[in-house]
């Protein structure tokens, strides 16, 4: 078994991932879209595990929380967004969360990691009023929450305009809580700056938006976020949990802007938020992140990539891969879901993922039939000329065999790539007119290494013979149609 991005099955959509490590097992919390949903986070908590030593192996654990289970939500119309799980100091799990417009952190408590939790009540003042609905209070969204080694909880939330003027009651902020774990030992304060007030701190471009997630490593400890450009997640750096943290650098984009010098005008996939978070293990950081898919903003699915963390605590933006999990570039041998690209776009590039935006002329991942909990099915749909499909890495053979299973009607060729902008290796002729999978061969031939694609922005290009990153030892493959009409393109096999 192998390990691909994204990492979970391919019905599940998980956004917003926050990973823990609890005894033996790393558990994923996370929003729950809903395939071919409207808004969103339309789904209960579910959640997965999987053991420390098999990160290519995760079990579904089921719902966790239901959103009527808050007892502002009994007709469950509101929907519950990006949550954290903290074990606290009685030993119990307690799980934040925000319901979407609403301005209180929700509070779930179980005795297992895996739920099922039960709802306990709202972080409030310590005269019992929730925190949100006091006159002068910042609205909370995203809760991060961290119990530091001497026992002192903090709680990160909030979010931040994109432009200035617009949000006045919107802020990162940070509190600290009781030892039971809701109520205010302090009253919140504001943190990271935002556009508002970016001016000379070393934030500009980078301001806080959203998606707090705290993790202290060397007893640094770093606050990842996600940026104005929504599309990044950054990460800021202080050796206090609750004060003068400085900007850090850009960890991931999701179109790998920074890396190989790529400019935000030419993403490498589409474009929409992502959030997530950090955890080591077996001594290797992880970063935990969404992508977008289905022409839309609402149906995201968890990845993740490892994380070069340098001896003065700099982290390496890292780039987005089809082996994030892996431990190593897959194998070049076997069945590949085409919808493990870790890059996709079409002829005139990539854009946001929105229908509005990507029409005829885009390739995109989708899948057939509706929102579920089984069963495979997963594809990119409208592949035609100058699309490309992306996977970062494989050990390829020096010679071999690839068979591409396909649908629709077209007549042209699939060109086999060492690099986005060239390098062929090889070529598939498609021609057909079928609504059935149809199974196509070609060839392909590695001249001499083209594993030197980077992993890592070029800014940090000298630091980079430390990493041991996934795909130093692997080649890229991308997949440029050329040719008429269009195709889905369900999967495909190296020999």
């Amino acid at each position: 078994m192998q390990a691909v991005n994204p990492f979970l099955p391919s019905w599940e959509y998980i956004p917003d991932g926050e990973p823990h490590v609890f005894g033996s097992r790393i558990y994923l919390f996370g929003s729950h879209d809903q395939f071919g949903g409207d808004k969103y986070c339309m789904n209960d908590y579910v959640c997965y595990s999987a053991d420390t030593e098999h990160l290519k192996e995760w079990r579904y654990e089921g719902v966790i929380y239901r959103k009527n289970q808050d007892i502002r939500n009994p007709e469950g119309r509101h929907c519950m967004w990006a949550p954290d799980v903290a074990r606290g100091l009685d030993g119990r799990y307690y799980l934040y969360y925000c319901l979407d417009v609403l301005p209180e952190i929700g509070v779930a408590v179980s005795d297992e990691p895996a739920g099922p939790y039960e709802f306990a009540g709202l972080v409030h003042y310590p005269d019992g009023t929730p925190l949100g609905r006091k006159e002068g209070d910042y609205l909370q969204f995203d809760p991060g929450i961290l119990i530091d080694d001497d026992g002192e909880c903090y709680l990160y939330s909030g979010n931040g305009p994109r432009t200035k003027g617009l949000h006045e009651n919107k802020a990162s902020q940070v509190m600290r809580l009781e030892p039971d774990m809701m109520t205010l030992k302090e009253y919140p304060r504001r943190l990271l700056p935002t556009v508002e007030d970016s001016e000379g701190t070393g934030f500009e471009g980078f301001e806080f938006y959203e998606a707090s997630s705290i993790r202290k490593i060397g007893g640094i400890y770093y606050l990842v976020y996600s940026d104005r450009n929504s599309s990044s997640l950054c990460y800021a750096v202080s050796a206090y949990p609750d004060r003068e943290f400085k900007f850090g650098g850009r960890l991931i984009d999701i179109g790998d802007i920074g890396i190989d010098g790529r400019e935000a005008s030419a993403p490498a996939n589409y474009l929409g938020n992502t959030h997530g978070g950090m955890e080591q293990v077996n001594g290797v950081w992880y970063l935990f992140y969404h992508r977008q898919t289905n022409r839309t903003f609402f149906s995201r699915q968890a990845c993740a990539e490892p994380l070069t963390i340098l001896p003065d605590g700099r982290i390496l933006q890292v780039g987005v891969t089809s082996c994030g999990l892996n431990g190593g570039p897959l194998k070049g041998e076997g069945v590949y879901e085409a919808r493990i690209a870790c890059h996709l776009w079409g002829k005139e590039g990539a854009v946001w993922s929105k229908e509005v935006l990507m029409d005829e002329r885009y390739p995109y991942f989708t899948q057939d039939g509706g929102d579920r909990e089984c069963g495979p099915g997963q594809y990119i749909a409208n592949m035609r000329d100058g699309a490309v499909a992306g996977y970062r890495f494989f050990d390829l053979k020096p010679e071999g065999r690839i068979r591409l299973r396909v649908r629709g009607k077209a007549a042209g060729r699939m060109l086999l790539l060492a690099r986005p902008d060239g390098g062929i290796l090889g070529e598939v002729p498609i021609h057909m007119d079928s609504r059935e999978w149809t199974a196509f061969d070609g060839t392909y031939a590695v001249a001499g290494s083209i594993g030197a694609v980077s992993t890592e922005a070029d800014s940090t290009a000298a630091d980079s013979t430390e990493a041991d990153s996934a795909g130093k030892q692997g080649q890229a493959l991308y997949l440029n149609y050329e040719g008429q009409g269009a195709f889905d393109f369900l999967d495909f096999t190296l020999f």
